[in-house]
């Protein structure tokens, strides 16, 4: 083990020592220590955008991420820029993005401008720009149409060529501070074995979750860390099914879905749509569907959709790999089936005749903890009659469920008024959620009819029962 690492902040390459800074320090902890004070702190939890950077990541993409939420030590080896360092990184006195905000009035306060600068920043050298491109921050003050401005003034130019980079730094695969560990083993199998031989260990990929308490309140005492581990990265869309490595960022899982539009199987709707209203950009940059599975949030915004569309998750461990339904993994609040010493290794989605569509109500829309999600998979025949039925909702149980019983009411029915009607009243007394500050219970119980009902008109279901 060493205490030292390196990584690279604006064509830079910085020396680290866990031995003086803890190694559960975030990367926006380390650049104010530094003096790169341009990423700034605001909300400490990835909601605001101001403190967002951009990282060269394992894959070699220019990805925007939250500074926040991230441990720095976890990027030893990789590239990171700043709004300090985006001009020298086309060698210009000021860089297009830059000088798009100027001439568009994209600043007025300028506490988010250089969150707004980053987002805008990779997106232009992506070729990718537009709205989304900065939907994980926050203006309060200068209003979003200057911005806009900027976004299609830049949209139409070409973007000027990045410097050519130095080469990699090999990153410390064992690190330790004075109270802390970071493993960064290179295979699965050693991963495995560093968790059978620290049980204390936690597992972490894109820490989107468990960046709250690196940036609050410091974190465990030693991480594994597996976001960069190629077993966990494999994205396949095959004839039979959707392979999704638990490490996979699912911005890439948006990207292959978007990609594959025009042939993407109608039981993959719901998984689309879901992607583009989880939090913002920068969180999908680095989110993954092995820490959905990981923390197992009842209001997990996934996990609705992987119990719709029948999903089975694989789970390794020192002793093996075994597989796992959906229906199976979820036990009680955040409690599964996995055992502490397993990981997430992938999820499968069998591809069928189901359609899909997936539902999410919050007080902001994407970028904010949901209301109560849900995810809809009916398989009919040409003939309306309801060959298969599931209907799954979060946010309204200490587990993501079914409506199992309304299911089975649907079984083998054809499709008329009076089963719809049947269908929504017995939603609307299937659960007993509780109440808070985001809603009450009767409320839920009020959306999960209503997200049901909203289906039957998304697929024009009720135009189908009036036709028969």
């Amino acid at each position: 083990m060493t205490s030292q690492y390196q990584i690279k902040i604006n064509a830079r390459v910085i020396t680290l020592d866990a031995g003086l800074h803890p190694l559960n320090e975030t990367l926006l902890q380390t650049l104010h220590r530094l003096g790169l004070l341009g990423s700034k702190e605001g909300c400490g939890d990835g909601d605001c955008g101001a403190c967002t950077i951009a990282c060269k990541g394992v894959d070699g993409k220019l990805r925007a991420i939250n500074s926040c939420l991230v441990p720095t030590a976890q990027l030893a080896g990789q590239t990171v820029i700043t709004a300090e360092g985006i001009a020298h990184a086309v060698q210009l006195d000021a860089h297009p993005v830059q000088r798009a905000m100027v001439d568009c009035a994209g600043s007025q306060c300028g506490y988010c401008t250089p969150g707004f600068v980053m987002s805008l920043f990779a997106d232009y050298h992506n070729q990718e720009l537009n709205d989304q491109s900065v939907e994980g921050n926050l203006c309060r003050c200068t209003g979003y149409v200057s911005i806009r401005r900027a976004i299609n003034k830049l949209a139409k130019q070409e973007a000027e060529p990045l410097l050519t980079e130095s080469p990699a730094i090999s990153p410390a695969t064992q690190l330790h501070g004075s109270q802390q560990k970071m493993f960064r083993p290179a295979k699965l199998r050693e991963a495995l074995a560093l968790k059978a031989a620290n049980p204390d260990a936690q597992w972490l990929a894109g820490g989107t979750d468990l960046g709250l308490a690196f940036s609050r309140y410091g974190g465990a005492s030693a991480h594994i860390c597996v976001d960069h581990l190629p077993e966990l990265r494999q994205l396949k869309l095959e004839a039979a099914s959707l392979e999704i490595g638990a490490a996979v960022p699912l911005a890439d899982i948006a990207e292959l879905l978007h990609t594959q539009a025009s042939q993407l199987p109608s039981c993959l709707l719901g998984l689309q749509t879901m992607l583009l209203v989880f939090a913002a950009k920068q969180v999908r940059n680095r989110a993954t569907l092995g820490g959905n599975l990981g923390t197992a949030s009842p209001i997990g915004d996934l996990l609705p959709v992987l119990l719709a569309l029948n999903a089975v998750v694989s789970l390794a461990s020192v002793a093996g790999t075994r597989l796992v339904p959906a229906d199976s993994y979820f036990k009680s609040y955040r409690q599964t089936a996995k055992s502490d010493d397993e990981l997430v290794l992938a999820v499968r989605i069998p591809l069928t005749a189901h359609l899909s569509q997936s539902y999410k109500v919050g007080k902001r829309g994407s970028d904010d903890i949901s209301i109560v999600s849900a995810c809809f998979a009916l398989d009919m025949d040409a003939n309306h009659c309801i060959r298969d039925a599931r209907l799954a909702f979060g946010g309204i149980a200490a587990t993501p469920v079914r409506a199992t019983q309304v299911e089975q009411m649907l079984q083998s029915q054809t499709l008329s008024a009076e089963l719809l009607a049947e269908a929504l009243n017995m939603l609307r007394s299937s659960f007993t959620p509780l109440s808070d500050f985001r809603g009450s219970a009767g409320y839920r119980n009020t959306l999960v009819a209503n997200l049901f009902e909203k289906f039957t008109y998304d697929f024009e279901l009720q135009q189908k029962v009036a036709l028969s």
